[in-house]
């Protein structure tokens, strides 16, 4: 017998100034792989859905090297709180606050997500 995939009609949605931007379907986000999305100012955002469901969203923009790569980077625990780690440089930032934990002066920002 063949399964196919779950369909969902969920989008997954993030608040940008007084509204909720819809970014994509919840059936296109991977468990610990992140995606980036194009923001209407220009922005990117890096989006990663954890094993548990769980959404976050960061900004998308390495802070060490400059480039657009956030989303590509592991994704992993640090004492219980998630965090993705630069591809460039390796730098872990947790997932929840943005902050670096490897540079306790660099933060990524972070933005409200949900799926609707």
């Amino acid at each position: 017998m063949t399964l196919a995939p779950e369909k969902t009609e969920r989008r997954v949605q993030l608040r940008f100034g007084e509204d909720w931007l819809t970014l994509c379907d919840l059936a296109l986000l991977t468990p610990g792989r992140g995606v980036a999305a194009l923001l209407p100012d220009g922005r990117q955002v890096a989006l990663f859905l954890d094993r548990a469901g769980r959404l976050y969203a960061v900004d998308n923009r390495d802070p060490f090297g400059g480039a657009a790569v956030v989303s590509r980077g592991l994704t992993g625990t640090h004492e219980g709180r998630p965090y993705v780690a630069s591809p460039l440089l390796k730098q872990r930032f947790d997932l929840l606050s943005g902050q670096c934990l490897d540079d306790e002066t660099v933060r990524l920002a972070t933005y409200e997500v949900r799926t609707a």
